[in-house]
């Protein structure tokens, strides 16, 4: 089968299926969001709080909550990198500061 015998949906069609996909996600309620974010947190604070409790800061503290999202932000940085497009070849090399005007 090549690329061009495959068949496409319509713009109808697919027009649908994202508006669908957006009114799911739309029916998510405030409370839902909180409880997600509260699910989330708790998972953090089970993989990192250890962690922060050996350096020293008592636990349930705010110097330990930010402890443990320093310790989660650094774990995703090493894991997935800085966002393209806004590092120092960006700002620096040509980009925003770069540019002649």
């Amino acid at each position: 089968m090549s690329f061009f015998s495959l068949r496409f949906p319509s713009p109808a069609a697919a027009g649908a299926l994202l508006l669908l996909s957006v009114a799911t996600v739309a029916c998510t309620t405030p409370q839902e969001r909180a409880a997600q974010k509260q699910a989330e947190m708790a998972n953090l604070m089970a993989v990192y709080g250890r962690a922060c409790s050996r350096l020293g800061y008592a636990v349930d503290s705010d110097p330990w909550r930010s402890c443990i999202l320093s310790l989660s932000t650094k774990d995703d940085l090493q894991r997935y990198g800085p966002s393209p497009g806004w590092g120092p070849g960006y700002w620096y090399g040509g980009g925003y500061w770069g540019r002649h005007w």
